[in-house]
C-alpha cells in the first residue's frame, strides 16, 4: 500500500530552486547588460560619441573645451556637405572607400588626419606610401622634427608603417606617423588610432599629440564608418531595417509576456512530492535476484565488481562471527580468520583483499574459497 504525502514548502523549494536561480541570474544579467550597454553611440571604434574604452568621447570633449567644433558624420556625403568652410577632416575607418569617394574627400580644404592604411592612400595623402609589415603598438619616442610630435613626446602607437613625407615614431623600416604637405594644408597618416581612444588618452603624451594633430582648425569633421545592416535584413522606408521599424515598446512587451509564461508554468506545473514506499505487486525470490545480477555481471565481463560484491558479503557475515567490530581493519580480519580456520594468512588476505580474478574460472574459485571459509567458521 502506498503512503500519499502532500508537498511541503521545503520540498517545493528543493524541486524548483534550480529553475528559480537560473531565472534570477538571467534577469540580473539582462538588467546589467541594459544598464552597461552603449547609449547614444553604437560602440564603434574611435567614435566621438562612444564612452567605452575603444571610443573617443573624451578626446572630442577636450577639443570642444578648446572651442573647436566637432561634427560626427557617418558618410562621405555628410562630410562633403560640411566642407563649405575650412575644416580638419578626421577619417577613422579606411576600409570602405572607393576611388570616387576618395576623390570627393580629397577636394575638401583644410588639414586631414587618416587613421590606418587604405587603397588609394596617395589620393588623400600625396607622397605617402605604405610599407610592408605591421609594427607592434607600444609607447614610442617621436625622433623627428615635427612640432606636434616633439611637444607631445612619447605616444602609444604602431600598426601600419609608412614612408615619405616627414616621419615620426620609427617603426620597422618606416614610421607609424607620417605628415605630408598639401596645397591647402597637411595630411597626417597614423598607423593606428589607439592613442586616440578613451583607454589610452591619459597615458604618455597621447592627449597632447591628439590635440596637436586635431586642433589645427576651428572645426573637425569626424568621419566614422556608416552603420551596415546585417546581410539579408529587410530594408524598409528610408533604408531602415525591420528591427528599426519595430516600435520600442514591443521587445519589452515580449519580454514581459515570456516572463508571465515562465511564472505561470512554474506556478501551475506538476509538483513532485517526496518518494513514497510501495509494496511490490509480486514476490521475487532472493535466488532469482542473485542469478539475474550474476548474468548481468557475466554479460558485461564485470569480474571486478562481482568479486567486490562477493568479498563485501563475506566480510559482512564473517566479521560478527569473529567478534570484530564492523570497522575492523584488514590485518585484524585476516589474523582472526587465519587463527580460526588454520589457513595461510597470505592466502586468506589475497582472497579477501587481493586483486580481482583475471578470468571466470578465477572468479568461481574465489567464490568457492570464500564459501569454504564461511562454512569453516560456522562449524567452529
Amino acid at each position: 500500500m502506498s503512503t500519499p504525502t502532500s508537498p511541503t514548502a521545503r520540498s517545493m523549494w528543493r524541486s524548483g530552486r534550480l529553475a528559480v536561480i537560473i531565472f534570477l541570474f538571467l534577469l540580473v544579467a539582462a538588467t546589467i547588460g541594459a544598464m552597461l550597454g552603449p547609449g547614444e553611440s553604437d560602440g564603434r571604434h574611435l567614435d566621438p560619441n562612444n564612452a567605452a574604452p575603444s571610443g573617443s568621447k573624451a578626446l572630442a570633449q577636450l577639443l570642444r573645451q578648446r572651442g573647436i567644433t566637432v561634427d560626427r558624420v557617418d558618410s562621405v556625403e555628410a562630410a562633403v556637405a560640411k566642407g563649405a568652410e575650412r575644416r580638419l577632416l578626421l577619417v577613422t575607418d579606411t576600409d570602405y572607400f572607393d576611388y570616387q569617394q576618395l576623390g570627393r574627400l580629397a577636394g575638401l580644404q583644410g588639414d586631414r588626419v587618416i587613421v590606418g592604411d587604405l587603397p588609394g592612400l596617395s589620393t588623400l595623402a600625396p607622397g605617402v606610401r605604405t610599407l610592408s609589415g605591421l609594427a607592434s603598438e607600444r609607447s614610442r619616442e617621436p625622433s623627428c622634427q615635427l612640432p606636434a610630435a616633439r611637444a607631445a613626446g612619447s605616444a602609444y602607437i604602431g600598426g601600419s608603417v609608412f614612408g615619405g613625407g616627414t616621419g615620426c615614431y620609427p617603426a620597422g623600416d618606416g614610421h607609424a606617423l607620417v605628415q605630408a604637405d598639401l596645397s591647402g594644408g597637411t595630411a597626417t597618416v597614423l598607423g593606428s588610432g589607439e592613442f586616440l581612444t578613451n583607454r589610452r588618452l591619459a597615458e604618455d603624451g597621447n592627449a597632447a599629440l591628439a590635440l596637436n594633430l586635431l586642433g589645427t582648425e576651428k572645426a573637425v569633421t569626424w568621419l566614422v564608418r556608416a552603420p551596415q545592416p546585417p546581410v539579408g535584413d529587410y530594408a524598409g522606408p528610408e533604408g531602415k531595417t525591420l528591427g528599426q521599424l519595430v516600435p520600442a515598446g514591443i521587445p519589452w512587451a515580449l519580454f514581459m509576456g515570456g516572463l508571465a509564461v515562465v511564472v505561470t508554468a512554474f506556478w501551475q506545473g506538476r509538483r513532485l512530492g517526496p518518494v513514497v514506499t510501495e509494496r511490490l505487486p509480486v514476490a521475487v525470490r532472493a535466488a532469482e535476484t542473485v542469478e539475474g545480477r550474476g548474468r548481468l555481471y557475466r554479460a558485461r565481463r564485470a569480474r571486478e565488481r562481482a568479486a567486490a560484491a562477493l568479498r563485501a558479503g563475506a566480510l559482512d557475515r564473517l566479521t560478527p562471527r569473529l567478534g570484530l567490530a564492523s570497522g575492523a581493519g584488514s590485518h585484524e580480519v585476516v589474523a582472526a580468520l587465519a587463527v580460526r580456520t588454520g589457513q595461510d594468512p597470505q592466502h586468506v588476505g589475497g582472497a579477501l583483499y587481493g586483486p580481482p580474478p583475471a578470468d571466470d574460472a578465477g572468479l568461481v574459485a574465489l567464490a568457492g574459497y570464500l564459501d569454504h571459509i564461511e562454512r569453516t567458521i560456522s562449524e567452529h
